[in-house]
């Protein structure tokens, strides 16, 4: 039997909906039979409990009957009316909130992170580092914890033990020193950032972020009802002298390893960022989003470490240094913001998972974190020597490398190249099975000129050196 799926929703449904074609239009009769389930699935590539799923729902509704020992059959006839759901009915928005996030965001945004047909060798800037002995570490440590850890709902605050892990290394590590009732555990960098967002700013309050930056949290922002302003950015970091004479009601930088540029903002920009924080009382949320990873020279102290006033949100993530599917960060809160920040988690989800967060700070305590930042800190820096190494080969004279000694991720410009150029580019590598990325999206004003994005956390180096050939290609043929 012929069936084509439409690619809506899950595989059952989407079966249920072929089979009820076929009887409407009447390639299966009434009376007649259908294939035995095992040889349907084979036939179709799908699971056999997808095409058990479907025959169930079929008989639910009267249209087949199951008979033992000799299979299924169509009892009833289908009007061709009833054959496909009704299309999906989409309500205009219904609050400001949810207007803003229509035109600002879209669910095809979150395509870049999926898997795309065809890609074999992809740059794509936050995919996982594959490490197998992470993987079995953590699964021991989320059983231990699911032994230990009460089935109450957690402290909305997080666990006073994963709280204590992180002030102990970010002491250590980024110099800044917090006491547990500082931090608060959400679930990850865009939590911290909305939950930062709905706490200071009103709608219609001014926000600056860096130009350019990423662009998840300019949505993020901007859905709030924040308005967002750019400041731009140089190799010492977000220009200082650039920013608003109006008092914008919180900055958003990343200090510690721009992104995506990469620079280290300067002490002396850091000195007066806070000062202008001061005159202006702003606030900032300092995103500190992979710090931890630095190939050159040890990092500078983190900007919250030398605030005195109390502006600081100091925003860290467990996705990038960990995985991004443990839905786990913090916030190094300012005395003041405490209550307000506790209180807006309290009411968005009662607190994060608490297994994780046991599972998590019994890594930190037995300095099983400490040693997988040591492990991937080598092999990120491998990763990254050879891209560098055969972009410096293929690129020459064609090709500009932003300097960047941190971080996942590589800035690459093309000389002589606009935007409209780059589509060409990236559908070429796309057909030779490489995922390039423009960093277009994450500019408020996108310079015209074409740039790439090139992340090398989730390629191992053998996957590099077979990459870089094909982007070599796709030069060529730009560049002919």
């Amino acid at each position: 039997m012929h069936l084509q799926l439409d690619g809506r929703g899950p595989l059952h449904a989407q079966l249920t909906r072929a089979l009820k074609s076929a009887l409407a239009n009447g390639r299966v009769g009434e009376g007649s039979r259908l294939p035995p389930t095992r040889a349907l699935a084979r036939d179709l590539g799908l699971s056999r409990n997808t095409v058990l799923t479907a025959y169930e729902q079929l008989r639910a509704e009267g249209f087949m009957d199951a008979r033992v020992g000799s299979g299924s059959y169509v009892s009833a006839p289908l009007l061709a009316e009833a054959a496909n759901d009704p299309p999906p009915r989409v309500a205009e928005p219904q609050t400001a909130y949810a207007r803003r996030s229509r035109e600002i965001h879209s669910l095809a945004t979150l395509g870049t992170r999926r898997k795309v047909q065809g890609i074999r060798w992809s740059f794509q800037y936050g995919l996982p580092l594959v490490n197998p002995a992470l993987t079995t570490a953590w699964a021991r440590e989320l059983a231990r914890a699911a032994a230990y850890t009460t089935p109450n709902y957690p402290d909305p605050q997080g666990l006073p033990a994963l709280r204590e892990a992180i002030c102990d290394y970010l002491a250590r590590r980024r110099g800044v020193q917090a006491t547990p009732d500082d931090v608060l555990i959400v679930s990850g960098t865009q939590q911290a950032v909305s939950l930062s967002a709905r706490v200071l700013l009103e709608e219609g309050e001014l926000a600056v972020v860096e130009e350019p930056q990423y662009f998840a949290l300019r949505q993020i922002l901007q859905m709030h009802g924040a308005r967002v302003q750019g400041t731009g950015v140089d190799t010492d970091g977000l220009c200082v002298d650039q920013l608003p004479s109006a008092s914008p009601r919180l900055i958003c930088v990343t200090p510690s390893h721009q992104f995506p540029s990469g620079a280290v903002m300067s002490l002396p920009r850091r000195l007066e960022l806070l000062q202008y924080a001061r005159q202006h009382h702003s606030w900032i949320l300092e995103d500190d989003y992979d710090g931890e990873f630095r190939y050159d020279s040890k990092p500078l102290a983190a900007l919250r470490s030398l605030d005195r006033d109390g502006r600081v949100l100091y925003v860290g993530t467990f996705s990038k240094t960990l995985f991004p599917s443990l839905r786990l960060g913090y916030i190094v809160m300012p005395a003041t913001l405490q209550q307000d920040l506790v209180t807006a988690k309290w009411a968005q989800d009662f607190g994060s998972s608490a297994i994780e967060q046991a599972a998590l700070a019994h890594f930190m305590t037995e300095g099983g974190f400490e040693r997988h930042l040591r492990r991937s800190t080598r092999t990120l820096q491998e990763r990254r020597a050879a891209l560098l190494d055969g972009l410096r080969e293929i690129g020459a004279g064609r090709i500009d490398i932003a300097d960047s000694h941190a971080g996942m991720h590589l800035v690459v410009w093309l000389r002589d190249k606009t935007h409209a150029d780059l589509d060409s580019l990236l559908a070429h590598a796309h057909q030779l099975g490489l995922g390039l990325y423009s960093i277009r999206p994450h500019y408020l004003q996108p310079p015209d000129r074409a740039g790439l994005l090139m992340g090398y956390c989730g390629l191992s180096v053998s996957e590099i050196n077979e990459a870089l050939p094909l982007f070599a290609r796709v030069l060529d043929q730009a560049y002919r």
